[in-house]
């Protein structure tokens, strides 16, 4: 009889990591898979293109939570995802990454005895005021089997895991997305109207856009810094609306919507250099060779730092500007690819489970 393996992710950048995963459950041929999302069908953050994109199947069933309290979303996935189970046998729950709903699933998970996954494992920023550091220490604290993608998140992982749970060094599973994407990106069609050479600025975090005084002044070093390289932010109209109340943007300064997948991967994959605050973007970046700097502190993902093309500059805009104009004037650090970025990690994890 074929295993039953549920997978469950919380966002739009879950996906991206679920879809070679996918792929590797159904060419085995020997596991059952449903694969659940926490939000609702409509959610706008899922462009119509999204599933068509990364080629894989749209979720089976939807949760339909949409709150933005994370205490409302944790209360609520955990119920709607008890019902779920209370109708489709399951012997292996696999959760993605960080978020609170990733935490939800994971408790419910346990709390009726079934067997659970986590991927990504062992990923730490060592803050404990932040909300994500909690769910990470929660999930992995309950997983039966702990999917990590590098040496540091492995030594992570195994510290602290229980007597009862396993730890896998499988690889970055984003990395076989990229491999499988790799000739399917396209051209954006603002591409017309922007020299060849530029810079892609992406931002997401609410803390930091809700300092205006601090992003203004970062957004201004950075604009300054790059001179004449134009910067392209497919940003989301939130992040977007901040930008554009706060700064006199330069007509080099081009704010878009926000790009299908893989147009948003040919922009990165083809540009001088990327500013962001996503840890899955400098992934991206130091697999294609692309500098990148990262407008935090630490990063989760320490591999795109000691081996990659990222570079931590926080939030000071002296350093942020140092940064651009380095990266403006070619004067970049030498960066490879890190161990088990190979495209091959969910043919491991489909292992594991066989």
């Amino acid at each position: 009889m074929k295993k039953n393996i549920c997978i469950v992710a919380g966002a739009r950048p879950n996906f991206v990591k679920v879809a070679p995963l996918l792929r590797a459950i159904h060419k085995s041929g020997e596991l059952d898979c449903h694969l659940v999302y926490a939000g609702c069908e409509d959610d706008p953050t899922l462009e119509p293109s999204l599933f068509d994109d990364l080629q894989m199947q749209r979720p089976d069933f939807y949760l339909g939570v949409d709150s933005e309290s994370l205490n409302e979303i944790t209360s609520r996935v955990m119920g709607e995802f008890d019902r779920f189970l209370d109708t489709h046998p399951t012997d292996v729950v696999i959760v993605v990454d960080d978020l609170a709903s990733t935490m939800a699933a994971a408790i419910v998970t346990k709390k009726r005895g079934l067997r659970l996954a986590h991927l990504v494992a062992g990923t730490r920023s060592f803050d404990i005021n932040m909300p994500k550091e909690i769910n990470r220490l929660v999930i992995d604290a309950l997983s039966d089997y702990l999917f990590t993608a590098g040496v540091r998140s492995t030594g992570i992982a195994t510290r602290e895991q229980s007597e009862s749970s396993q730890t896998y060094l499988v690889g970055n599973i984003l990395m076989d997305t990229l491999r499988f994407n790799h000739d399917r990106l396209q051209r954006p069609a603002l591409m017309d109207n922007v020299s060849d050479r530029y810079i892609v600025f992406t931002l997401n975090r609410r803390a930091l856009l809700a300092d205006e005084e601090k992003m203004q002044r970062m957004v201004k070093a950075m604009t300054e810094a790059a001179g004449d390289v134009p910067i392209i932010a497919p940003l989301r109209p939130s992040a977007a609306k901040v930008i554009s109340s706060i700064f006199h943007l330069p007509s080099s300064f081009f704010l878009t919507s926000p790009l299908s997948y893989l147009e948003f991967g040919w922009l990165t994959a083809h540009a001088a250099g990327v500013i962001t605050d996503s840890g899955n973007v400098a992934e991206e970046a130091t697999f294609n060779g692309v500098p990148c700097i990262t407008l935090n502190n630490y990063t989760e993902h320490q591999e795109t730092v000691t081996v990659g093309s990222n570079v931590l500059v926080g939030e000071d805009p002296e350093k942020l500007r140092e940064a651009v104009a380095k990266m403006v004037a070619g004067e970049w650090k030498k960066c490879a690819l890190p161990d088990r970025w190979d495209g091959r990690t969910a043919e491991r994890i489909v292992q594991i489970l066989r």
